[in-house]
């Protein structure tokens, strides 16, 4: 695989697969329909989007369910169609698509508030159908609409601060949008066809990563990314440049795999799947 980074600041590199990172498989948890996506906070507490049921899950590592909420419909903590969801150590935003917003929850899930702008009078504020929702460290809430092909920001009162990544953002322009993730140092990493493109917390386009790969998922915990297609998964360490991505060897699991998403926290990589979470521990 070829991958190839323009950047103000930094380079990437592929490393060789006999260089890559080995994870021994451990067990699987959780039951879900259609899982769509997940999320880890700083606490451990993992978070599920089932899409199948419209229900957001709360399971702990050893895959206890500690909250679900959810089922179809438009009234608050009701779902159609969750495509997304981002937590840290206090809030959990959750991308409902087809309602056209993004409802806000405290770590247990009690319902907060929702963004919804998509029959605003003010048109740069605008989103339909959003496929993600990530808040910075600095409480910035970004949304990736899919309807304009653009990023929408926010602050942490719900209030329009503006757009970009739209159809006049020349090389930073988004095409095809699939999935958007925040890095510890506030810059953007949005999955576009076969392009991962990077902003900061501003809006300037600052990296684009070409890949012959048709990356499905991007995750970010710490200083942890996680790149995933159907069935390959891919990571690097943030901390370091120029940015080195690595293929992730997974062993000891003989099921095939559909990968829905992928994260490591700590030693540990949680491979989601339709139906369940896979754990592998990091062995080198």
């Amino acid at each position: 695989m070829k991958i190839f980074l323009t950047t103000l600041s930094a380079f990437l590199f592929l490393i060789p697969n006999g260089l890559s990172q080995t994870f021994q498989y451990e067990k699987s948890i959780g039951s879900f329909s259609s899982a769509s996506s997940f999320y880890i906070n700083p606490a451990g507490f993992i978070y599920v989007t089932d899409a199948g049921k419209d229900d957001i899950i709360q399971i702990d590592t050893l895959g206890k369910v500690i909250y679900s909420i959810g089922g179809y419909g438009w009234q608050k903590s009701s779902f159609d169609n969750p495509v997304d969801v981002f937590a840290d150590a206090l809030k959990v935003f959750v991308s409902d698509k087809n309602n056209n917003r993004i409802q806000q929850f405290d770590k247990n899930l009690n319902f907060i508030s929702e963004i919804k702008t998509k029959n605003s009078e003010v048109e740069g504020e605008q989103f339909g159908y959003p496929l993600s929702a990530v808040m910075s460290n600095q409480g910035d809430i970004f949304i990736l609409d899919s309807e304009n092909s653009r990023i929408v920001k926010f602050n942490i009162f719900g209030d329009f601060v503006q757009n970009f990544g739209g159809y006049d953002y020349g090389n930073y322009s988004l095409q095809n949008p699939k999935q958007l993730v925040v890095s510890m140092n506030n810059n953007l990493f949005v999955i576009d066809s076969n392009e991962i493109k990077i902003y900061d917390q501003y809006g300037n386009g600052i990296g684009n990563i070409s890949s012959a790969e048709n990356f499905r998922s991007i995750r970010i915990i710490f200083s942890k990314m996680i790149l995933t297609t159907v069935d390959k998964i891919y990571s690097s360490d943030l901390k370091y440049s120029p940015i080195k991505i690595k293929e992730i060897n997974l062993v000891g699991n003989e099921d095939t795999m559909d990968i829905r998403s992928a994260l490591q926290f700590k030693e540990r990589l949680y491979v989601l799947t339709e139906k369940k979470i896979l754990i592998f521990n990091k062995i080198n």
